[in-house]
């Protein structure tokens, strides 16, 4: 058995690796992919493994085949998870209500 870490070194884990994706961009659109909404969950486990749950703009997006593994990349390289997984997920779908407001605004939505 590894180490397990508290909860506050599991949160810290977790808010590296929301920061490193604040550094993802999808290459159609000049917003990161948190701000846009296309990461839908983040857990890290006492033992500092994360899982990812993010999804993209359509099925049909251009950078279906690499935008999950820079992710994984980002992830792992800009936290301390000692591993990281990401599901690319479809349900619920993504739509433009998923963006923050700072993304509406650079994108003129607001």
């Amino acid at each position: 058995m590894g180490i397990t870490l508290t909860p506050i070194e599991t949160e810290l884990i977790r808010a590296q690796i929301v920061e490193a994706m604040k550094t993802v961009y999808d290459p159609e659109i000049p917003v990161d992919i948190y701000a846009l909404g296309l990461i839908y969950d983040i857990e890290v486990d006492n033992e500092g493994a994360a899982t990812i749950q993010m999804t993209l703009t359509s099925p049909g997006c251009p950078v279906a085949g690499t935008l999950p593994g820079t992710v994984e990349s980002k992830a792992r390289s800009e936290s301390g998870a000692t591993e990281v997984t990401v599901d690319l997920v479809w349900e619920p779908a993504w739509t433009m209500d998923r963006m923050s407001e700072s993304a509406k605004l650079e994108l003129g939505l607001l």
